[in-house]
């Protein structure tokens, strides 16, 4: 039986992706849901998400192998077979782009940059009193291969840095919380709150009022994970009536986001085009056919998701 693999992309990365894997493995046998000959074929498909439909037509697939750190999107898809292998993208780079966006991002509501925007188009000259960053306290939900990395280098900068996540983990000059208990007690403190966390049934719509509520007054949110983490409602709530300070979303339930939507035009919100990370092709194909080897030699492929937890 020959072998193949499924590829399907955005258009704006497809080209990349195609000449790495021919650059590293020119014999592959690489088809698209439009030219995808016998789906007898096809033993690993690599995508972020595959077109409705696809999964069934596939009878022999070992391995679905996620284009993106997150697997959210493949694992609520009702026709993915529960046994099938998923792997996900861990991606060094990828992880260093992240971090870079999302310290720009604590530096932007640190410094209160929207303020400055504002006052830039009405062509004012302003001022405001500058805080130093060792009193100020970011908080990161999530100390993953993202999260953890950001936490120790918003530490490294100067800020006073406090990080969150299931299960215990320590990182130097961080101050490292987990389990309810924890979560309370970093939100306590928190003045600057990062979500790097994955998305998953309990993770869902945790940015929303409970939380808000625990943050201190005036503190800002940078949602970098997932837009359903974030209640939209409570989010224009809490800033409206002045809980939240600002907010700088990456990430949304709709994406693009809807023309007339309200965070188009809200004056304490940033928006960016989820744009914080994308995994590089040149970067991250050798990680794709060492597990597209893996599979065909009989062996577990690297970075496997545990279904249960989500990631």
């Amino acid at each position: 039986m020959a072998q193949a693999i499924l590829f399907h992309t955005s258009k704006m990365l497809a080209s990349r992706w195609l000449d790495a894997f021919a650059r590293l493995e020119p014999a592959l046998d690489i088809r698209t849901p439009a030219n995808l000959g016998d789906p007898a074929d096809i033993d690993v498909a690599v995508s972020w998400r595959l077109p409705p439909g696809t999964f069934p037509a596939l009878p022999n697939l070992k391995l679905m192998q996620c284009t993106g750190a997150g697997v959210d999107q493949l694992l609520i898809d009702p026709e993915l077979p529960p046994d099938l292998p998923v792997a996900r993208m861990v991606d060094p780079l990828q992880a260093d782009e992240m971090v870079a966006f999302a310290i720009w991002a604590v530096v932007d509501q640190h410094r209160e940059m929207a303020v400055y925007r504002q006052d830039i188009a009405q062509q004012r000259w302003t001022f405001r009193p500058q805080r130093s960053m060792r009193k100020r306290t970011v908080g990161v939900l999530g100390l993953g291969s993202m999260g953890g990395v950001l936490a120790a280098r918003l530490a490294a900068l100067g800020f006073d840095v406090a990080g969150w996540s299931r299960s215990a983990k320590a990182i130097d000059s961080v101050t490292c919380y987990h389990g309810d208990q924890g979560l309370a007690a970093l939100l306590s403190r928190a003045e600057i709150l990062v979500n790097l966390l994955p998305l998953t049934p309990d993770t869902r719509g945790i940015l929303g009022a409970t939380l808000f509520a625990a943050l201190p007054t005036g503190a800002m949110v940078i949602n970098l994970g997932r837009g359903p983490h974030v209640n939209e409602a409570d989010l224009l709530a809490a800033l409206d009536q002045g809980h939240l300070a600002s907010a700088l979303l990456d990430v949304f339930s709709v994406e693009p986001l809807p023309d007339g939507h309200p965070f188009w035009t809200h004056p304490k919100i940033t928006i960016t085009p989820h744009i914080a990370s994308l995994a590089d092709p040149d970067h991250a194909a050798p990680q794709v056919i060492e597990n597209i080897r893996r599979v065909r030699a009989g062996l577990p492929a690297l970075n496997l998701v545990d279904r249960q937890a989500g990631y």
